[in-house]
């Protein structure tokens, strides 16, 4: 079955990771607790890039990222990150084919 999928990353301030973290933490729980579109959602930091973190998020279809976008968690994400980044990079969207 095919899935959307949603990558968005971060540059986080190291001062302010944990705190990040929290929130990031907080919005992927909900994601996957209240959405029963969102399939997936993993909060990642490549190997090597302490400041770096990576959401991977996995969708039923668009439509159901698009519920995503409406939710309170993600606003209260959305409300919370900006001064504990130094940069947010473009979101890509994926359709995955396999599983």
């Amino acid at each position: 079955m095919k899935a959307f999928v949603v990558i968005a990353e971060f540059r986080v301030r190291a001062e302010r990771l944990a705190e990040f973290l929290e929130a990031a933490r907080d919005d992927a729980a909900h994601s996957v607790a209240d959405e029963p579109g969102c399939r997936q959602f993993d909060i990642v930091q490549p190997e090597g890039e302490d400041g770096t973190v990576v959401f991977y998020e996995v969708y039923d279809s668009r439509v159901a990222f698009d519920v995503h976008l409406q939710t309170p968690h993600l606003e209260r994400f959305r409300a919370a990150f900006p001064p504990l980044i130094l940069e947010e990079r473009p979101v890509r969207f994926l359709q995955r084919h396999h599983p």
